[in-house]
């Protein structure tokens, strides 16, 4: 093996540690917000109130999140990837080792859901940063055919990180009885960040920068100011970056974390049977990311997006009526299926949004599109969907506004050009263009 598939190998191995990592620490608190922090740090209000509150500090992570992306995004195309994907892991790790030793209202009163709250956004300025770069990463290196299945690789930290949090809350949920989870059962995942994250720094660290920013830098072609440069020359691909995620972070957090409010809630089944049903979905997606990633260089991005986003649209009207039969298996299969549908959506979409962008302002681009859509999409769909069913007592309110959403992922697909083809080292000053031979809006 060459030294540079190699270094290839090295860096998606690093990134895909390293997202992982990341998703780990802020899936626990999308579980936990679920599960603990309304009783925990809101007790005076009723359970539904109580469980919209800590959903509320969950979506502070989402607002921070394109904060993140516009500083560690700018330092990523001004300095370099490699040292802000360090920088990321780092903010990350410190923010939810303190969620673990957090105390709760019935020590520290008010103090509590503000510190929480505080240390969410934190969080969320990490994760901003870190989904960029770790995605940039493994584009930038390695052969420029296979740019779909390397940038999949971080992708597929969304469901290890899940799978991990999730697990873990699940293994201590069973084993410990119900006062121990609530009171410290909760906190060891937290707490275990602490350890889990030198592992990836000891990875991140033993990587090289990118070659096709390395290139730039030598030439002086850094941009001085990243963002302000994105939104004059890149108006249309932040377009379509920002409406091609709103329906797959809909879909994705509907499947995945209303479901565990749903289960338990309306329909009284113990939490083990959500978090059960959708880690074996989400294992499933281990494999199926960059299967759809490699999918996608071959038919190219928008097609395997675009199937994905009509197959989510249409299993969203039999997935809730799956979940009412209260049978585990069909539970099972109501989020098994849903998952495929995401993997499709998500396997291109790294390299979708990253290619649509020139080397010079990758970082600070794909990071703002991807984040910004993360606020409309990810922070309010368990919210919305948790208030569409209060309001109209019926789960097709809440599959009416998840295909919505994926609508208008569709839009987004259709005003961008078919990015496999773009040449992503050349067009420095401003739009990637295509490669020779290529026909398309870029030539």
């Amino acid at each position: 093996m060459s030294s540079s598939a190699q270094q290839t190998r090295r860096v998606i191995l690093a990134s895909l540690i390293g997202t992982s990592l990341e998703w780990y620490d802020f899936f626990l608190y999308t579980t936990a917000a679920t599960l603990v922090f309304g009783k925990l740090f809101f007790p005076t209000l009723d359970p539904l109130n109580a469980t919209l509150a800590a959903l509320t500090t969950n979506a502070v992570a989402f607002v921070a999140r394109p904060l993140g992306g516009v500083v560690f995004g700018h330092f990523g195309d001004r300095a370099g990837r490699k040292t802000v994907l360090v920088v990321t892991l780092l903010v990350m790790g410190v923010s939810t080792f303190l969620i673990g030793v957090l105390p709760g209202y019935a020590s520290v009163g008010v103090a509590a859901p503000i510190l929480l709250a505080v240390l969410r956004f934190v969080q969320g300025l990490g994760l901003g940063g870190e989904w960029g770069g770790a995605v940039i990463m493994s584009l930038e290196h390695g052969d420029s055919r296979r740019r779909g299945f390397n940038a999949s690789w971080p992708q597929v930290g969304v469901p290890a990180g899940y799978v991990l949090a999730t697990g873990l809350l699940a293994i201590l949920s069973f084993t410990l009885s119900d006062a121990a989870f609530q009171s410290w059962g909760w906190r060891v995942p937290f707490l275990l960040s602490g350890v889990l994250v030198f592992v990836g720094l000891w990875v991140r660290l033993r990587i090289t920068e990118s070659p096709l920013f390395s290139q730039v830098e030598q030439h002086g072609g850094t941009a001085r100011m990243p963002l302000v440069e994105v939104l004059r020359t890149h108006p249309r691909a932040l377009l379509s970056a920002f409406t091609a995620r709103i329906g797959v972070d809909v879909a994705f957090y509907t499947f995945t974390a209303y479901i565990i409010v749903y289960l338990t809630g309306p329909l009284k089944l113990e939490r083990s049977v959500a978090l059960n049903a959708v880690l074996i979905g989400s294992a499933l997606q281990l494999a199926l990311i960059p299967l759809f990633g490699a999918l996608s260089d071959r038919l190219g991005r928008r097609p395997v997006y675009l199937a994905g986003v009509l197959g989510a649209a249409v299993w969203v009207f039999a997935f809730f009526p799956l979940l009412d039969t209260r049978s585990f298996p069909l539970i099972v299969l109501a989020a098994v299926v849903a998952l495929v549908t995401h993997a499709a959506m998500y396997g291109p979409q790294a390299a979708f949004i990253a290619e649509l962008f020139s080397t010079r302002l990758r970082y600070s681009g794909a990071s703002m599109g991807y984040q910004v859509a993360g606020i409309v999409g990810g922070a309010l769909a368990p919210i919305i969907a948790l208030k569409l069913f209060d309001l109209y007592g019926t789960t097709l309110a809440v599959s009416l506004y998840v295909v919505v959403a994926l609508a208008v992922t569709a839009v987004g697909l259709a005003i961008a050009p078919e990015t496999r083809d773009l040449d992503v080292a050349a067009g420095e000053s401003g739009t990637p263009r295509r490669l020779p031979g290529q026909v398309g809006p870029f030539a």
